[in-house]
């Protein structure tokens, strides 16, 4: 990129990186989701290159405009969710990264992104993948945070349910990943 950022402000909410070390902070609601995802180290290795190229978010039908192919710690994407005028984006930076490490073994990846000003909260999101002992592979989705105004804040049953489906469809794409589903 020619040094122009894709979304403007500084990361806007408490407890930023607590996504990699927790606990969140203790005001805002924090949700955690973990789902199977595949068995074996090749499983584990498609599944992480794919979030580490935003494939995850992608897969799961969400527009994705970032300054890098690659997730690396300060980028910036902008994520777009609905359709026509009534689509909204979501802008994040990229607050910590955890690169998968050479050879087998119980081990996870992953990355988290935190809020910026005119995403519909303020808060943090992570994406980690692990493969354990018995090369099992899973997705941890962790998110926090609280509505960005109160226009998003009377929203609340239905960001809940929007939440929910697009957690439901991460879980999707990580086991298509996984697969080596193109």
């Amino acid at each position: 990129m020619s040094g122009q950022r894709i979304a403007a402000g500084e990361l806007n909410y408490e407890g930023i990186g607590t996504t990699e070390h927790g606990p969140a902070p203790a005001d805002v609601e924090c949700l955690i989701s973990q789902a199977y995802v595949g068995d074996g180290l090749a499983a584990y290795r498609r599944a992480v290159q794919g979030m580490l190229t935003w494939q995850l978010q992608k897969r799961a039908g969400l527009r994705v405009r970032a300054e890098s192919d690659v997730v690396v710690p300060g980028t910036r994407v902008v994520s777009g969710f609905g359709v026509g005028p009534f689509r909204i984006d979501a802008p994040c930076e990229v607050v910590w990264v955890r690169r998968p490490v050479p050879g087998d073994g119980p081990q996870s990846a992953g990355f988290g992104f935190g809020t910026l000003p005119g995403h519909p909260v303020r808060g943090e999101e992570a994406f980690e993948i692990f493969i354990d002992e018995k090369d099992m592979v899973t997705i941890k989705i962790t998110a926090f945070g609280v509505p960005s105004n109160r226009f998003y804040a009377a929203g609340g049953t239905v960001a809940k349910r929007a939440r929910r489906r697009i957690t439901s469809r991460y879980i999707r794409s990580a086991q298509e990943l996984a697969a080596g589903v193109s």
